[in-house]
């Protein structure tokens, strides 16, 4: 059985699908709810500027990037986590 999750999306006008394991699809969402965006056009915004061969490895990366820059001493300090610790 496969841990992929086939859902359907819009870029430009044209439907395709995407398959991304479960975790990936409740990250996306998450950042479209941060950033007040559909998933529609959230994805499409990632078709746009991945450097990536496929659009599911483009917002693989854009998931992981996303969450990276959150992960910076001032993305911690802005979500009000404050300093790490050390």
């Amino acid at each position: 059985m496969s841990t992929l999750v086939s859902r359907n999306v819009t870029l430009e006008g044209r439907r395709t699908s995407l398959r991304l394991e479960r975790a990936m699809w409740d990250a996306l969402e998450e950042i479209c709810l941060r950033e007040h965006q559909s998933m529609h056009d959230l994805c499409a915004h990632v078709d746009r500027i991945r450097a990536e061969r496929t659009l599911t490895a483009g917002i693989r990366v854009f998931i992981l990037e996303y969450y990276r820059r959150a992960a910076t001493e001032d993305g911690h300090i802005g979500a009000g986590h404050g300093t790490l610790p050390g």
